[in-house]
């Protein structure tokens, strides 16, 4: 009966395993030691080695010439552990011998001596599938076992392990295999096959792996199967559902051009062959991931998981973006590949997202933004459109800055309270007459008042809104018409409270909002504190020259860090 090669090839020993350095060295040194603990976990990516460990570490305590670190595997005790029929050493699959009951099982026979081997060893696979209640019937068990016996477990899942359980084990972590150790196994494992295979078409297997032995040489097998005992690169790549280099290209190249319509032809050719988008996507990210790695170290870098000729090819490719925009696309790639995994219209998702990427490459950073802010940059394209008003969130249009020559007419365009600031932050405005205020039967005192009263109570954004309403006195009522952006920070009780505060009794209030109301002149308190640092900030030259470059910003505030 013919046997898989991921079951035909499988280490006997610390020597044939792949990797796992740290771990063959530690359990090597521990036998020779005499230094065997009661208890151990092997935790780490599947087809890594962990099972395989523990069979050889069965052996090693079993065979007849031991305990050795390197068994013979012809005695009888050898030969059965790597049959799968020996008494003393009990594997137990854990996701279907998950509860108490078989727990205690495990308990009542651990009491036993081995029938003739020198230990008594559980494996225990994917252990973390044991129950809580189990774990916790195992527990003293595992903490002072007999002499004869040794737990091992092994999982996928190590943070699935009760602590409890893991503080009573020595544990080890098995890596992911390197891409260049996988290579070597399998062309050695094509050797003894008497497979020919060209690299590009292990690489495209090794990369289905991902780091792990066993699917690698899974897809080896599949590999054979298909294409008999020669393996070309795009046989195997067809076969396994995996994305050329040249298919990748395709969209580096619509990048390179900023061509919107290649990347929807993508599109619509994934879709007529019946691939699929969210591999796709997540095959690209991996490919502008590979991108940016051989922009940042060069082609012969470790960190790709490719074939020489490939590394040459991205490096060439990487050569022509720069680190930002390679960075930008893979974050780009990654939000699209996200959205794919819940996507009711992936084509839709996957389009946008290709067209996302070909804007992106558009994009001027905030840093080159604020450097043509600096001085001697020279003058702006859009300082020279005619400045247009923008709306705010209450409705009301707030007048883009205007640059004149004439300082006379630039005070008259003004607001009047903004006049005022520049009136008296400029000296040679500062006899200009001051002016009237912009609403009728507006007392500005009053205003001044409820603004100081309200942060006395500690009310600030009752004080803004006072600051932004129209007010009026009239017949004992003071009429507050405030922005609609005001209704849940001007609270009635809390006017009232700070009229109250102000000794106004008798006095009625009417506080109502309104989404034509423009905000008025701050309180004189507040100007007169405030104008030497506005007209500083006004007068800077780089926020004149960001006035200029953004025509339609207002500077709505300024505050003095100093104080």
């Amino acid at each position: 009966m013919y046997q898989v090669i991921a079951r035909k090839y499988r280490p006997q020993s610390f020597a044939e395993l792949v990797s796992q350095e740290h771990v063959k060295t530690t359990l090597d040194n521990a036998i020779n030691q005499r230094r065997i603990a009661h208890g151990y976990i092997f935790s780490g990516q599947r087809g890594t080695g962990k099972t395989s460990v523990a069979r050889i570490m069965a052996r090693c305590l079993n065979c007849l010439e031991g305990p050795t670190s390197t068994p013979c595997n012809v005695c009888a005790s050898c030969k059965e552990i790597t049959s799968g029929g020996a008494v003393d050493v009990i594997e137990i699959d854990a996701a279907s011998n998950r509860g108490i009951n078989e727990m205690r099982e495990l308990r009542e026979s651990v009491r036993y001596r081995p029938a003739r081997d020198r230990y008594k060893v559980f494996i225990v696979d994917e252990a973390h599938q044991i129950t809580n209640e189990a774990f916790n019937a195992l527990l003293k068990t595992l903490e002072e076992p007999p002499e004869w016996v040794v737990f091992i477990l092994c999982t996928t899942e190590s943070h699935k392990i009760p602590t409890t359980i893991a503080s009573r084990c020595q544990q080890f972590s098995f890596r992911s295999v390197d891409f260049d150790e996988l290579l070597k196994r399998m062309e050695w494992i094509c050797v003894q096959e008497g497979i020919t295979a060209d690299a590009e078409a292990l690489a495209v297997i090794a990369h289905v792996g991902e780091g792990s032995v066993r699917d690698s040489l899974s897809a080896l097998d599949q590999a054979i199967a298909c294409c008999g005992s020669t393996l070309h690169a795009p046989e195997v790549r067809a076969l396994l559902g995996m994305f050329s280099q040249d298919a990748m290209n395709q969209v580096t190249t619509a990048l390179l051009a900023s061509d919107s319509a290649r990347m929807l032809d993508i599109v619509d050719e994934l879709e007529r062959k019946g691939a699929n988008l969210q591999h796709f996507c997540r095959e690209l990210a991996r490919h502008i991931r590979n991108l940016l790695v051989a922009k940042i170290s060069g082609e012969e870098t470790r960190l790709i998981a490719a074939s020489p000729n490939e590394k040459k090819s991205m490096a060439a490719v990487a050569a022509q973006f720069s680190e930002m925009d390679l960075t930008r696309y893979l974050q780009v790639t990654l939000d699209v590949f996200k959205d794919l995994q819940y996507s009711l219209q992936p084509r839709l998702h996957l389009e946008i997202g290709l067209l996302k990427l070909v804007h992106a490459a558009k994009l001027t950073s905030i840093e080159e933004a604020i450097a043509k802010l600096g001085p001697g940059s020279g003058p702006s394209p859009s300082a020279s459109k005619p400045p247009q008003s923008r709306p705010s969130p209450s409705g009301a249009s707030f007048a883009a800055p205007r640059v004149f020559d004439d300082p006379l007419a630039e005070l008259a365009a003004m607001p009047p309270w903004q006049a005022t600031v520049k009136a008296t932050a400029g000296n040679a405005f500062v006899d200009a007459p001051p002016p009237k205020p912009a609403v009728k039967k507006t007392d500005g005192d009053l205003r001044s008042r409820l603004y100081a009263a309200a942060l006395e109570l500690g009310l600030k954004f009752t004080a803004d809104g006072f600051e932004a309403a129209e007010i009026s006195e009239s017949n004992g009522v003071i009429e507050i018409v405030a922005p609609e952006e005001c209704e849940f920070t001007m609270k009635e009780q809390d006017v009232n409270r700070v009229v109250a505060a102000m000794g106004m009794t008798g006095v009625r209030v009417k506080v109502r909002f309104s989404a034509s109301v423009v905000s008025g002149p701050p309180p004189a308190a507040k100007l007169a504190a405030s104008d030497d640092a506005t007209g500083r900030a006004l007068a800077n030259p780089t926020v004149k020259r960001f006035q200029e470059t953004f025509p339609d910003s207002l500077v709505r505030s300024v505050r003095n860090l100093k104080e």
